[in-house]
């Protein structure tokens, strides 16, 4: 399992583009995990799923709620990653309001969640299986501090709790 000081798993996410730009065409493009952490802070929450209770009423509003804090506490992105596909990433982003706030960032097959080894099983519900409720901060591709929440809580992942590490870390 993934903890502080390791560095993040090699893989790839994958983000629903709204809008082309440079390298980026509308729809899902793929970003790989070491590329796009090199030489950035960037605060990343995982979640079992999108459009869950939890995850669509505290957990992506409280980051989205919190982004110009913690960009102005030194973090340089925010991503929120779920065993989800793009679309559905794409979509619950933009009912959410995360455009440049909170980086949707699909793992639709659990490959990079089963790296971490941050898995959640809820089969036994229907949903297959998920990542764990956790939160960190990646310095360069580095875990500098990681909050695994236990099953079915949500007290050490949320957006206050980061700010106040990233803030600690300064």
């Amino acid at each position: 399992m993934l903890k502080v000081g390791d560095r993040l798993p090699a893989g790839s996410l994958q983000e629903y583009i709204e809008t082309e730009g440079p390298g980026c065409s509308v729809g899902p493009n793929s970003f790989d995990v070491a590329a796009a952490t090199a030489g950035k802070k960037i605060a990343i929450f995982a979640l079992p799923g999108a459009y869950t209770p939890t995850c669509s009423a505290k957990h992506v509003p409280g980051y989205v709620e919190k982004a110009d804090a913690l960009k102005a506490a030194g973090v340089d992105e925010i991503w929120c990653v779920s065993v989800n596909d793009a679309f559905v990433m794409g979509a619950w982003g933009r009912e959410l309001g995360t455009a440049g706030k909170v980086r949707m960032m699909a793992d639709g097959s659990a490959t990079f969640t089963q790296a971490t080894g941050l898995t959640l099983d809820l089969s036994a519900r229907g949903m297959g299986l998920r990542s764990n409720r956790y939160s960190m901060l990646v310095d360069d591709g580095v875990v500098k501090t990681l909050n695994i929440e236990a099953p079915g809580k949500f007290e050490v992942s949320d957006a206050e709790t980061m700010l106040s590490q990233v803030k600690a870390l300064a």
